[in-house]
C-alpha cells in the first residue's frame, strides 16, 4: 500500500517496523554503529553515567510519591516517613543520594576523558557543548535536590547560594526574591524547587541526552588515538578499526555496569554518608533559621567553584569567576590549536598543562570542603589561577607544542 514502509522483518516486529522505524534505528544505533576497536577503561563512564541517571529517574519518582513540599512537613517527610515508616524507603533514599554524588563521579571522568584525547575538538563540537549544556542542568538539578530534604545544611546551603544572585547590581534584590518567592528560604521555596526538580529539569536533561547521543553517533566516537576510523573503510564500506557497538560494547559495558554496581551497593550499605560527604551530617538536624552553622559548605561536587567563590575578595567578581569558570567550557573546542586530537601524540607542554589543570581541580575541591583560612585561600587563588590559565593560554601552548606523528589506523586494531 502507498505510504507503507518496506520491511524484512515478520510478525510484531514487521508490523512495528512499518509503522516505526525501529529497526532502522537499532541498527544505526546499536546494531550497525561501528565503534571504535581499541577503547579503553576511560570509555566506561559515558554508559556508567547513563545506568546512574535511570536510577536517579526511578528512585526519584517513588521518593516524589512520599515527600511533602512544605516548609512544616519536608524534613519529617524524608526522615521520619520515607526511612523509618515507608517499606524500603530507607533504601530508595539512599540509591537517590548516592547516585546523585556517583553520576557527578561519572561525569567528571567522562569530561576528563574527553580532555584526554581531544574528544571536543572538530568535528565533535557540538556533542562537547551538548555535554556541557549537560553538566550545567546536573548541577541545577543537584542543588534543587539538595535543598528538598529542608535539613539545617539544605536550609542554610539554599540561603547562601541564592544570595549569591545579590550581588548582581542594580536586579540582584528582585531576583534574589524572585527565586526564592520570599525574602528568605520558605513554602513558597520548597514548591518551586520541588517543581523544577522533578518536572522541568529532569525533562531538559533527558533531552539533552538525547541530543548529545544523536550527535555523537552522527559524527562518530573518538578513540584513544583521536583517529577517524572512517577513512579506513573496507569494501563493503566497514571501517577496517571498527566492530558492531552491540553485542561487543554492550557485553563490555555489562562488565563495567557489574563492578560499578558492587561499589554502588557497597557505599549504600556500609558508608551512605560517606564521611560527611554524601550526606552532610549537620543535615540529619531540621532547619532553623535561627542557628547557622559553624561551617556552611556544599556538598563535594560544587566544591571546586565554591573554593574559587571564596578566593575572590569582591563578592560580585566571586560571583563572575565562578560562572565563568563553567562558562569557559562552552568554548573549549576553539581554543586547542592542536594538530593532533590525542594526548598519547602531544608533547609535554601540554601534558604538562593538563596535570596541572587536573591538580589545581582537585585541590579547589578540597579546599572547599574546609572553613578557609588564611593560607587555604592563597592556595585557592593559585589554583583558580592555574585552572583559568590552562583554557586561556590554551591557543598558544597547544600551537607552539611538539606532537607526535598519529597512526593511520589505531595501535591495538589486532
Amino acid at each position: 500500500m502507498a505510504g507503507e514502509r518496506t520491511t524484512t522483518e515478520t510478525g510484531i516486529l514487521g508490523w512495528l517496523d512499518q509503522r516505526m522505524p525501529v529497526v532502522d534505528f537499532w541498527n544505526k544505533h546499536l546494531a550497525q554503529y561501528y565503534a571504535p576497536k581499541n577503547f579503553n577503561v576511560w570509555y566506561y563512564f559515558g554508559s556508567l553515567a547513563l545506568v546512574v541517571l535511570v536510577n536517579q529517574i526511578v528512585t526519584g519518582i517513588w521518593l516524589a510519591m512520599y515527600y511533602k513540599p512544605s516548609a512544616l512537613e519536608a524534613f519529617a517527610s524524608v526522615e521520619l516517613t520515607i526511612m523509618r515508616d515507608v517499606e524500603w524507603g530507607w533504601l530508595l533514599r539512599y540509591m537517590h543520594s548516592t547516585g546523585a554524588s556517583f553520576f557527578f563521579i561519572m561525569v567528571y571522568l567522562h569530561m576528563f576523558r574527553a580532555l584526554l584525547y581531544g574528544s571536543y575538538q572538530k568535528p565533535r563540537e557540538l556533542v562537547w557543548v551538548l555535554g556541557v549544556l549537560i553538566f550545567l542542568a546536573m548541577m541545577a538539578e543537584a542543588f534543587l535536590g539538595y535543598v528538598l530534604p529542608w535539613g539545617q545544611m539544605s536550609f542554610w546551603g539554599a540561603q547562601v547560594i541564592v544570595s549569591l544572585f545579590g550581588a548582581i547590581p542594580v536586579i540582584g534584590g528582585g531576583l534574589v526574591e524572585w527565586i526564592q518567592g520570599d525574602y528568605l528560604p520558605s513554602d513558597a521555596t520548597i514548591n518551586r524547587f520541588f517543581a523544577l526538580h522533578v518536572v522541568a529539569l529532569p525533562i531538559s536533561l533527558l533531552g539533552l541526552v538525547v541530543l548529545h547521543l544523536a550527535a555523537l553517533h552522527e559524527v562518530g566516537s573518538n578513540n584513544p588515538d583521536g583517529v577517524d576510523i572512517k577513512k579506513k573503510k573496507d569494501a563493503n564500506g566497514v571501517p577496517l578499526d571498527g566492530i558492531p557497538f552491540h553485542p561487543y560494547y554492550t557485553v563490555k559495558d555489562l562488565f563495567g555496569v557489574g563492578v560499578f554496581l558492587m561499589l554502588f551497593a557497597f557505599v549504600i550499605f556500609f558508608a551512605p554518608t560517606f564521611g560527611d560527604l554524601f550526606l552532610e551530617y549537620d543535615n540529619f538536624n531540621p532547619a532553623d533559621p535561627m542557628v547557622t552553622p559553624a561551617h556552611i559548605k556544599p556538598v563535594w561536587y560544587f566544591t571546586p567553584y565554591y573554593a574559587m567563590l571564596r578566593a575572590i575578595p569582591d563578592k560580585l567578581m566571586g560571583v563572575v569567576v565562578m560562572g565563568a569558570a563553567v562558562m569557559i567550557l562552552f568554548v573549549l573546542p576553539w581554543l586547542d590549536r592542536s594538530p593532533v586530537r590525542s594526548i598519547r601524540y602531544r608533547g609535554p607542554i601540554t601534558r604538562i598543562a593538563l596535570a596541572l589543570f587536573a591538580v589545581s581541580f582537585v585541590t579547589l575541591g578540597y579546599l572547599g570542603l574546609q572553613a578557609g583560612s588564611e593560607l587555604q585561600k592563597l592556595v585557592a587563588q593559585i589554583c583558580t589561577a592555574i585552572y583559568f590559565l590552562f583554557f586561556l593560554l590554551m591557543p598558544v601552548y597547544t600551537k607552539m607544542d611538539s606532537v607526535k606523528p598519529v597512526p593511520d589506523r589505531v595501535t591495538t586494531h589486532d
